[in-house]
């Protein structure tokens, strides 16, 4: 069926089932005691009511976010209350169309594409989210819209999106090197000598790599520059500092939470914190300078391996990395039991997890260091299954003397 309707109509019937979920949340949000819409949704409103009171969106406790979302939000309270809903699950929808784009760039067939981009367009995980309320859909459009436009080497266009993502989330700060690297002479097509280290310093800087970083800073100074200007130090503060020293103690499926837990109230736990980075840190270097020339595959796996290792997991970050798997589909030879195994293996790492985390939080029972078992199980798994597709991955580059490569080796079965 998906092959005989075009992408337009699947973006339309991807729209419509989650219109459909946004009315059965609010029927289900007057009629029973477990609420659909998701608690973060009511942050994001409350936060918008103090900005049309003419105070700060931060005066609601646990609101996190750049103050810009509040702002798209303030239509909840003068025009409906599911307006946001309704913002998400469109540009939840536009990062399924920006997937089929990006692969039909790739010179995958029209069939294949639509294939890959219905993975994300009906599957059942991003479409609860979105319905739900929750925000996480329009970094990921910001996202898959950088990639598309990076590969028409929009690469103005591209950086302003790139520039609003980080704005919006920071996780897609990891991205920047990649980016840069790849912005070198496969993708402008023009080589030079490096026979001096003048002429090596000389090749780092080219019109499109400037026009990207200019772009990016001045965006991502214009953006920010504007919430400091409104909000001041605690936008600053509660945006991005709290992100980066946070010591989040509550059970999450991070493999660190347990040791943060234990560490709470030493002195040395805002170091022990902080250093929980170092891994990120290096394993992220490490792949941009390994896998920048397949730029989707390499944004798949730094995302992987931020959530993987990060002192903060929840099932909201899955996302991050699911909503770049639809693209890198075509390039992984794997057959349908080496599937089954790993999303098997992947939900019962959850699951595992799950049972332990619901008797501390509703039971009132002292599962921490099942939880943490449970977490280090479910880390294994995800190294586990991110060296597998590694493994089956065929690596191609995006450019090639300045031309968009296409993908070749789709079929190739492994031996």
């Amino acid at each position: 069926m998906i092959q005989t309707l075009t992408i337009e109509c699947l973006c339309l019937l991807a729209l419509g089932a989650r219109l459909a979920l946004i009315a059965y949340g609010e029927w289900q949000d007057r009629t029973m005691l477990v609420k659909y819409t998701d608690v973060d949704y009511y942050v994001f409103s409350d936060a918008a009511q103090y900005i049309t009171n003419g105070q700060s969106p931060y005066n609601r406790a646990t609101y996190r976010y750049t103050p810009l979302l509040a702002l798209m939000l303030t239509p909840n309270i003068y025009l409906t209350p599911v307006f946001g809903k309704l913002l998400f699950v469109l540009s939840d929808v536009i990062a399924g169309y920006f997937m089929h784009q990006i692969l039909l760039l790739r010179g995958v067939d029209a069939n294949t594409s639509k294939t890959c981009a219905s993975v994300w367009l009906f599957n059942p995980l991003p479409m609860g989210v979105s319905s739900r309320g929750n925000a996480e859909a329009l970094t990921i459009m910001l996202v898959l819209g950088t990639l598309y436009f990076i590969m028409k080497k929009c690469t103005k266009t591209a950086a302003i999106l790139y520039a609003a993502a980080v704005h919006f989330r920071i996780y897609p700060a990891t991205y920047a090197l990649p980016l840069f690297l790849l912005l070198g002479e496969d993708y402008t097509g023009h080589k030079q000598a490096t026979k001096t280290m003048l002429d090596f310093v000389r090749s780092l800087v080219n019109p499109s790599r400037v026009q990207l970083v200019l772009t990016s800073v001045v965006t991502f100074t214009l953006l920010t520059g504007l919430c400091f200007v409104m909000y001041g130090q605690e936008f600053v503060e509660e945006t991005y500092l709290y992100h980066l020293t946070r010591r989040d103690i509550r059970h999450n499926f991070s493999v660190y939470f347990y040791m943060l837990y234990l560490s709470s109230e030493s002195e040395w736990s805002l170091a022990v914190g902080i250093v929980t980075f170092l891994p990120q840190v290096v394993l992220l270097v490490a792949v941009s300078c390994w896998l920048y020339r397949d730029l989707p595959f390499c944004c798949f796996v730094q995302t992987f391996l931020f959530v993987t290792f990060n002192k903060v997991c929840t099932s909201q970050y899955f996302l991050w990395y699911l909503s770049l798997l639809p693209v890198v589909l075509p390039t992984l030879r794997l057959r349908t039991h080496h599937v089954v195994t790993m999303a098997t293996l992947w939900f019962l790492g959850q699951a595992l997890w799950l049972m332990p985390a619901y008797y501390l939080e509703f039971q009132g029972h002292n599962t921490f260091l099942y939880i943490w078992v449970a977490g280090v199980l479910f880390f294994g798994i995800n190294v586990w299954i991110l060296v597998k597709l590694q493994d089956a991955h065929v690596h191609q580059p995006m450019f090639y003397n300045g031309k968009l490569v296409k993908l070749k080796l789709l079929n190739v079965k492994k031996d």
